[in-house]
């Protein structure tokens, strides 16, 4: 699955999966361990691109500034939904233009 294609500025979604005891109101396919000690979840995460690498990775960045390397074709990355990218549109970061972002990341 994974996106087709990207381009800087684009708003992603990335389904990130998740370990602890007590899973917060966002978590989604809870599933307890065999013990019932912890928790394994989904928690979709609301990130932006910053730069497109030539090897098919995605430069994305979080609401507070960090950054991950994610392939194109990895399933659990999509393209925000209109809906999402309204709802949720405090949750993406700003990026200001494509050159600004290649100084700050390289």
């Amino acid at each position: 699955m994974g996106v087709k294609e990207a381009k800087v500025g684009d708003k992603m979604v990335f389904a990130k999966d998740k370990h602890s005891p007590s899973p917060g109101p966002r978590a989604r396919e809870v599933v307890a361990s065999p013990k019932g000690d912890d928790y394994s979840y989904i928690v979709e995460k609301y990130w932006t691109v910053v730069d497109v690498r030539p090897d098919g990775k995605l430069l994305l960045r979080t609401r507070r500034g960090k950054e991950h390397l994610v392939s194109r074709d990895d399933p659990r990355l999509r393209h925000a939904t209109l809906w999402e990218r309204w709802r949720y549109r405090h949750r993406f970061p700003k990026v200001a233009s494509t050159h600004e972002t290649i100084e700050r990341t390289t």
